[in-house]
């Protein structure tokens, strides 16, 4: 179940256009940068994302790196809320979350998404937010595997739409969680295999 129709055609594309400007900002290639890191890309799984940046060494720029791209998905939710309405608000967390992930300057290799689902679910609805965020927490601290985490906070993100509301915010979930299980496929294998490293560990 969607939100009630209340935007037009155009209003909603510049809301997804002006969500992909936040999305597609690398926050994980500027923050290492701005430490005199490894450019994420070169290393572990070559995404850009918070996970990946841990792996240069540095948990500053890596919390710094969840912190915006989580900000920055949640401030495209927030914009479009406040400036049109709540289907504008999924249609620009989508849309951040699709271009962080694709972007189209980075020749759409992006990050895995995790870090900006978590911060437009948060944005959407912070009691829904609470408990997804809870979820990957409790996963990591559990199985020490942040793939894992993400996995099981994306998977059950629909249910605690349905559990906490809004009901409107189920399909959303279910977009998302497809897009970050689909991101996450590689991981999959090597859990399977038993060869996925953990939190603080290298990538294969």
């Amino acid at each position: 179940m969607f939100p009630e129709p209340e935007t037009g055609a155009s209003a909603l594309a510049a809301a997804a256009i002006a969500a992909y400007l936040l999305g597609s900002v690398p926050f994980g290639i500027a923050i290492s940068r701005l430490f005199g890191l490894s450019d994420p890309r070169g290393i572990g799984s070559g995404n850009i994302g918070a996970t990946n940046v841990l792996r240069t060494g540095s948990r500053p720029a890596a919390f710094l790196t969840l912190a915006f791209d989580a900000g920055k998905a949640a401030a495209a939710v927030l914009a479009a809320r406040a400036v049109l309405a709540e289907d504008a608000a999924q249609i620009a967390g989508i849309a951040a979350i699709l271009w962080h992930c694709f972007p189209i300057a980075l020749g759409f290799k992006g990050g895995k998404g995790v870090a900006t689902f978590l911060g437009a679910v948060a944005a959407l609805n912070w009691p829904l937010g609470l408990a997804v965020c809870a979820t990957w927490l409790a996963t990591a601290l559990i199985f020490r595997f942040s793939s894992l985490a993400a996995l099981a906070a994306a998977a059950l993100s629909p249910l605690w739409a349905w559990l906490l509301g809004p009901p409107s915010a189920a399909a959303f979930c279910a977009i998302l969680a497809a897009l970050i299980i689909a991101r996450h496929r590689p991981n999959i294998v090597r859990l399977s295999k038993g060869s996925e490293p953990r939190i603080g560990g290298t990538e294969n």
